[in-house]
């Protein structure tokens, strides 16, 4: 098992209708784990990547109802080294 999250941003907060759908997306096999932080408008999806792909998650959350603006990245970029000066 690959365990696997992704973060999305959502346009406004899900209704109690879209929150229960959301809540049957953990019986979808690969599904593991929900986890809202409603004051940074965002979900987090934590899923089995030898089950399920991106795509197919997206997928799910959209037929959800969930108005997703955003896939976030989990981790900061990291900067490209800063040049060295010539001697």
């Amino acid at each position: 098992m690959t365990t696997v999250e992704i973060l999305y941003r959502y346009a406004s907060a899900p209704t109690e209708l879209v929150a229960a759908a959301l809540a049957t997306t953990k019986d979808v096999y690969g599904i593991r784990r929900l986890r809202f932080n409603r004051a940074a408008c965002t979900l987090c999806v934590e899923y089995d990547a030898t089950r399920l792909n991106a795509a197919t998650v997206t997928q799910l959350v959209r037929q959800a109802g969930l108005d997703i603006e955003e896939e976030l990245p989990l981790a900061l970029p990291i900067p490209p080294p800063e040049p060295v000066a010539a001697t």
